[in-house]
């Protein structure tokens, strides 16, 4: 079988790329090795998506922001963000008085996921090859392609690694990458309900000796009463925190939150992730593209990985639209990298460089954060550069 271009991997960015590919005429084989019952009803894997408008704007030119429940999107009027004990002065990002009133949107990961598989499914242009995994793979300055593991052998202008921060078609491509590993695990509870309302407010708390974001969640019992958990600390105390009981649990959480929310109740289940940052030396290689967490992946901090993963296949996307017919071409993939580099490098080294000295607990680094988070409170332009930021009005 012959395409125009192969993705290997149907997470979000995987199938972000299947539509934007063929929407362009081109003829695409996504590859993916869960099966299609999953895809069509992925399960609740405990992530939130902090959506910017940018990409919500692109959920909805695509039809998918139509397939996500209107009563599981809520809006996030405010990000604030604390450092040590509670009375510390926050700092505050509201929306813009002269609109849209909203910084973005949260949206479940599984929700987003099978959005764009029902996209994806009456797209044309698309073939999916739901429950395979791929054997091999290669790509070089003829061609590019893969041999399913029931040996089938397909071939393309392109192939593109859609495969997660540990990406193995970026590993044998021979294309290392930065990772920062931050010796912590993250626990994702979604979700915890609360008799306080969360205010449509997400909340980043530089705690000593945790760190912890309560999300605001869209349900259809008592609005504002349930939040996403997400706290990151050492991998004993996580393993302890995971074993206990529902009701042992909320009340662990009742007094790691201080009560702020009042008495919180376990709602789900407890996910646990590795905490690590990657970004790749390369986006490309000769007929190859890394795309989504294969190319950057963030720390969640800043609630971009996903957002910016999004950015990536529509640069490539228009990187081959722009080029010379061949989604494969040399000055194709130079496009695409150098125009992603300087969008996702600063990002990736603030972020990092945020969560390195946010996380420290030693009197100097108390200190800073609180000074940091003072001053930035009263610089107004900073302010507003950090709002559009995290809103990407402009993409």
């Amino acid at each position: 079988m012959r395409y125009d271009v192969i993705i290997a991997g149907g997470g979000p960015v995987g199938l972000a790329a299947a539509i934007s590919f063929a929407r362009d005429g081109r003829k695409v084989c996504l590859v993916e090795r869960s099966s299609a019952d999953v895809l069509a009803d992925p399960p609740f894997d405990g992530r939130e998506i902090a959506l910017t408008h940018h990409a919500s704007e692109w959920l909805k030119a695509v039809g998918a922001w139509d397939e996500i429940p209107a009563g599981s999107i809520c809006p996030m009027y405010t990000a604030r963000i604390e450092t040590g004990k509670t009375g510390n002065p926050p700092l505050l990002f509201d929306a813009p008085a002269d609109g849209p009133d909203a910084l973005g949107h949260m949206v479940a990961n599984h929700l987003i996921r099978r959005a764009l598989y029902r996209v994806v499914s009456r797209t044309q242009g698309i073939d999916l090859k739901a429950g395979e995994g791929i054997a091999s793979s290669w790509h070089d300055t003829r061609s590019a392609g893969v041999v399913l593991a029931d040996g089938e052998r397909l071939e393309a202008d392109l192939l593109v690694a859609a495969d997660g921060r540990f990406s193995r078609l970026r590993t044998e491509a021979g294309i290392g990458a930065i990772v920062h590993d931050f010796q912590r695990n993250i626990i994702m509870v979604c979700r915890m309900r609360h008799p306080e309302p969360h205010a449509n407010t997400a909340l980043q708390w530089f705690d000593e000796g945790q760190t912890i974001a309560l999300l605001p969640v869209a349900t259809d019992e008592r609005p504002g009463s349930c939040s996403s958990l997400v706290l990151t600390l050492e991998p004993d105390e996580i393993a302890r925190l995971k074993a206990l009981d529902g009701k042992a649990f909320s009340e662990d959480i009742t007094a790691r939150t201080q009560g702020r929310m009042g008495p919180m109740t376990l709602e789900s289940a407890r996910c646990v992730y590795p905490l690590k940052a990657v970004y790749a030396h390369r986006f490309q290689a000769p007929r190859l593209a890394l795309i989504g967490d294969a190319a950057v992946g963030m720390h969640p901090i800043t609630a971009h990985g996903f957002n910016l993963g999004l950015k990536g296949q529509e640069v490539l996307a228009k990187a081959i639209a722009d080029g010379p017919g061949d989604a494969g071409d040399p000055s194709v993939l130079s496009r695409f990298e150098r125009t992603h580099r300087l969008a996702t490098a600063p990002l990736f080294a603030a972020t990092n460089a945020i969560a390195t000295v946010y996380t420290r607990d030693e009197a100097p680094f108390l200190m800073a954060r609180r000074a940091g988070l003072a001053v930035a409170n009263r610089l107004l332009p900073f302010k507003a550069a950090v709002t559009n930021m995290l809103m990407d009005r402009q993409g």
